[in-house]
């Protein structure tokens, strides 16, 4: 659908910000076409400019669990921000959210609350680094863990969708301490381990990646990461940032039975404000200043209105766990693959849906997804136009192939028809 308002506000930002965006991945660029400016969000409904409304699959990119706007935490930011926006000074609050994230993650012990999940993603390998003596890093390809310099390596998300496969501006020497293995890929890390594993730091890894779009865990790799990181001395460090929360309570460790040493939060986390948070095992986090010599800070750290979003979200979730929250995210999920499958099967087009819980993506391809060159080879140009054609029926998904769409608990039988008629006339012209 035209957008006239959002054009006009387009045409103003690309001479003030680069690309007209402040992320790269909202450009529109792989997909075509200009980005819908968005007036407002509830529940799983977005309003762009114009007022035109939109099925939202995004989700402000998976931390909108709950829905846009929620009540609860609404009220709970605002009374926060009556009480003022930040204080740089310790809260009540911050002590509330750390035993919430405890209680749901056992693995965490301690934990630090940053503002971002880069900034939590350079805190947990800066600790792992300090703690084991050792500067070397393994990573997957495909796996985006935040905008750090020697993370920005073959990394998935909006790379992947610029077609750059790494950044400029990254020195080769910093890059250098970065190790990045194929996804999935159990004998290139045994390989590593037998070859470098005395420089070993931590191999960081998506449990599930969201950043090459929805690619699950093969049998045993999990497990694999686990056992490989104890022969090396090395520490395991689960980036939940996207699954934390989403793939069920306790994350992927929970929902995978893997623990790891240390394990980077946010989206869910924050409610929808910014927020990060790193923690792990009791030694380790022990090594983190002032207890320790691995200096890490932030101004807003702990910002009380994140922490009041963060928190009434975790508490909401918490309580409707036991009322089958889960569950039914579960099924929309299903249910929303099944709507694909069934729109691609009767258009006879090759798709491969991936999902894990309710983080899901479409593959315009006949073989299912394990590593990145894998997602690299799906048809781009007809996701390209698939996201077009949904946009144009009143459905905003991820306007990359790269990237996994989400579904809420406001996600109703109705959201889900629109949906499914969209899905109808869109995969009949792909």
């Amino acid at each position: 659908m035209s957008d006239r308002v959002s054009a006009e506000l387009f045409e103003r930002a690309s001479k003030l910000l680069p690309g007209g965006v402040n992320s790269p991945v909202r450009a529109f660029r792989a997909v075509g076409g200009q980005p819908i400016f968005i007036r407002e969000a509830h529940g799983a409904e977005l309003v762009g400019a114009d007022g035109s409304s939109y099925v939202d699959y995004v989700g402000s990119w998976g931390p909108m669990i709950l829905g846009h706007a929620h009540p609860e935490v609404v009220a709970a930011v605002q009374e926060a921000a009556s009480r003022g926006s930040s204080y740089g000074a310790p809260t009540e609050g911050e002590v509330l959210l750390a035993e919430a994230i405890a209680r749901a993650l056992p693995s965490i012990e301690m934990l630090r609350m940053t503002s971002s999940g880069t900034e939590a993603v350079m805190g947990a390998l800066r600790a792992a680094r300090g703690f084991t003596g050792r500067d070397l890093v393994a990573k997957f390809e495909g796996c985006y863990h935040g905008g750090a310099d020697y993370l920005l390596v073959k990394a998935g998300s909006g790379l992947a969708t610029l077609g750059e496969p790494d950044s400029a501006g990254i020195p080769a020497a910093i890059a250098s301490t970065t190790v990045v293995l194929p996804y999935n890929d159990i004998e290139a890390v045994e390989r590593l381990v037998t070859e470098r594993g005395s420089e070993l730091a931590a191999i960081i890894v998506e449990p599930v990646v969201g950043n090459m779009g929805c690619v699950p865990p093969a049998p045993g790799f999990l497990e694999a990461l686990r056992a490989q990181c104890d022969r090396a001395g090395a520490l395991l460090v689960f980036d939940e940032v996207m699954t934390g929360f989403r793939v069920a309570h306790g994350g992927a460790q929970a929902r995978f039975g893997i623990r790891p040493d240390l394990t980077t939060l946010g989206k869910i986390v924050g409610g929808g404000l910014p927020v990060g948070v790193y923690g792990g095992r009791r030694d380790v986090m022990q090594t983190v200043s002032p207890l320790g010599p691995v200096y890490q800070a932030g101004t807003l750290s702990g910002n009380p209105l994140a922490v009041a979003a963060g928190l009434k979200t975790l508490e909401l979730l918490e309580a409707q766990q036991e009322q089958g929250l889960y569950d039914r995210l579960e099924a929309a999920g299903a249910e929303l693959q099944s709507i694909f499958e069934q729109a691609a099967a009767r258009a006879s087009l090759p798709l491969q849906v991936q999902r894990v819980g309710s983080m899901l993506t479409p593959y315009f391809r006949s073989e299912p997804v394990t590593r990145f060159e894998h997602a690299a080879a799906a048809d781009a140009e007809r996701f390209a136009r698939f996201h077009r054609g949904m946009l144009e029926h009143g459905v905003y998904w991820p306007c990359s192939q790269f990237e996994a769409g989400f579904v809420s608990a406001a996600h109703d039988a109705e959201m889900l028809e629109r949906t499914r008629g969209a899905a109808d006339a869109v995969f009949g012209t792909l």
